[in-house]
Protein backbone atom coordinates (compact mmCIF):
# COMPACT_ATOMS: atom_id res chain seq x y z
CA UNK A 1 0.00 0.00 0.00
CA UNK A 2 1.50 3.28 -1.08
CA UNK A 3 -0.34 6.70 0.63
CA UNK A 4 -0.07 10.06 -1.00
CA UNK A 5 -0.08 12.66 1.78
CA UNK A 6 -0.93 16.35 1.35
CA UNK A 7 2.45 18.48 1.98
CA UNK A 8 0.76 19.58 5.21
CA UNK A 9 2.39 18.63 8.45
CA UNK A 10 1.15 15.17 9.80
CA UNK A 11 0.93 13.76 13.06
CA UNK A 12 1.96 9.84 13.34
CA UNK A 13 0.48 7.05 15.74
CA UNK A 14 2.22 4.18 16.22
CA UNK A 15 2.38 1.51 18.19
CA UNK A 16 5.31 0.34 20.27
CA UNK A 17 5.59 -3.48 20.38
CA UNK A 18 5.18 -5.83 17.82
CA UNK A 19 5.42 -2.40 15.34
CA UNK A 20 8.59 -0.47 15.87
CA UNK A 21 10.25 -2.63 17.91
CA UNK A 22 10.36 -7.09 18.79
CA UNK A 23 7.05 -7.94 20.31
CA UNK A 24 7.60 -8.47 24.35
CA UNK A 25 11.29 -8.38 23.96
CA UNK A 26 11.86 -6.10 26.89
CA UNK A 27 10.36 -9.31 28.57
CA UNK A 28 11.23 -12.03 26.59
CA UNK A 29 15.24 -10.77 26.54
CA UNK A 30 15.42 -8.05 28.94
CA UNK A 31 15.47 -5.42 26.32
CA UNK A 32 14.27 -4.04 23.54
CA UNK A 33 15.25 -4.70 19.73
CA UNK A 34 14.26 -2.13 17.16
CA UNK A 35 12.61 -3.64 13.85
CA UNK A 36 14.44 -3.55 10.51
CA UNK A 37 13.38 -0.65 8.67
CA UNK A 38 12.54 1.43 11.62
CA UNK A 39 15.72 3.71 11.89
CA UNK A 40 14.99 4.52 8.17
CA UNK A 41 11.06 5.09 8.45
CA UNK A 42 11.76 8.18 11.10
CA UNK A 43 14.76 9.47 10.00
CA UNK A 44 12.28 10.14 6.48
CA UNK A 45 9.56 12.11 8.66
CA UNK A 46 9.55 15.99 8.40
CA UNK A 47 10.68 17.50 11.12
CA UNK A 48 7.44 19.71 11.25
CA UNK A 49 5.19 16.48 12.04
CA UNK A 50 4.14 14.93 15.41
CA UNK A 51 4.73 11.52 16.60
CA UNK A 52 3.02 9.85 19.24
CA UNK A 53 3.55 6.27 20.19
CA UNK A 54 1.25 4.11 22.07
CA UNK A 55 1.88 0.85 23.85
CA UNK A 56 -0.04 -1.17 26.43
CA UNK A 57 3.49 -1.24 28.89
CA UNK A 58 2.77 -0.32 32.38
CA UNK A 59 3.67 3.53 32.90
CA UNK A 60 6.35 2.11 35.48
CA UNK A 61 8.44 1.16 31.82
CA UNK A 62 8.19 4.00 29.97
CA UNK A 63 11.53 5.47 31.34
CA UNK A 64 13.66 2.55 29.88
CA UNK A 65 11.55 2.81 26.68
CA UNK A 66 12.28 6.45 26.66
CA UNK A 67 16.45 6.08 26.76
CA UNK A 68 16.32 2.97 24.43
CA UNK A 69 14.59 5.24 21.63
CA UNK A 70 16.61 8.25 22.49
CA UNK A 71 20.09 5.96 22.19
CA UNK A 72 18.52 4.99 18.53
CA UNK A 73 17.19 8.25 17.46
CA UNK A 74 13.76 7.47 17.35
CA UNK A 75 11.76 10.69 17.44
CA UNK A 76 8.57 10.83 19.41
CA UNK A 77 6.53 13.87 20.77
CA UNK A 78 4.52 11.90 23.07
CA UNK A 79 4.17 8.07 24.69
CA UNK A 80 0.99 7.07 25.72
CA UNK A 81 1.22 3.90 28.62
CA UNK A 82 -1.30 1.49 29.27
CA UNK A 83 -3.52 1.23 26.62
CA UNK A 84 -5.94 -1.50 25.96
CA UNK A 85 -4.24 -4.66 23.76
CA UNK A 86 -7.37 -4.65 21.93
CA UNK A 87 -8.22 -2.81 18.78
CA UNK A 88 -7.02 0.91 18.32
CA UNK A 89 -9.61 2.95 16.27
CA UNK A 90 -8.91 6.11 14.55
CA UNK A 91 -11.66 8.55 14.12
CA UNK A 92 -11.07 12.05 12.36
CA UNK A 93 -13.48 13.97 9.26
CA UNK A 94 -12.59 14.65 6.07
CA UNK A 95 -11.48 18.23 4.60
CA UNK A 96 -14.13 20.03 2.62
CA UNK A 97 -11.90 19.80 -0.01
CA UNK A 98 -11.75 16.00 -0.06
CA UNK A 99 -8.69 15.38 1.61
CA UNK A 100 -8.51 12.37 3.61
CA UNK A 101 -7.36 13.13 7.64
CA UNK A 102 -6.78 9.53 8.38
CA UNK A 103 -5.42 6.09 7.77
CA UNK A 104 -4.68 3.12 9.41
CA UNK A 105 -2.25 0.42 8.36
CA UNK A 106 -1.82 -2.70 9.98
CA UNK A 107 1.34 -4.49 9.26
CA UNK A 108 2.78 -8.32 10.96
CA UNK A 109 3.87 -8.33 13.97
CA UNK A 110 7.86 -8.53 14.55
CA UNK A 111 7.85 -7.99 10.50
CA UNK A 112 10.40 -5.45 8.93
CA UNK A 113 8.79 -1.52 9.14
CA UNK A 114 8.18 -0.30 5.89
CA UNK A 115 5.42 2.32 4.58
CA UNK A 116 5.76 3.25 1.69
CA UNK A 117 4.58 7.19 1.20
CA UNK A 118 4.83 10.12 -0.75
CA UNK A 119 3.76 13.83 -0.81
CA UNK A 120 1.50 15.43 -3.26
CA UNK A 121 1.96 19.53 -2.69
CA UNK A 122 -0.78 20.09 -4.72
CA UNK A 123 -2.89 18.81 -1.86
Amino acid sequence: MKLTLSSLPHTWILDVDGTIVKHNGYKIDGYDTLLAGVKEFFASLPSQDRVILLTARKAEYLPALKDFLTTNQIRYDHIITDVPMGERILVNDNKPSGLKCAYAVNKERDGIFHLDYCMDNSK
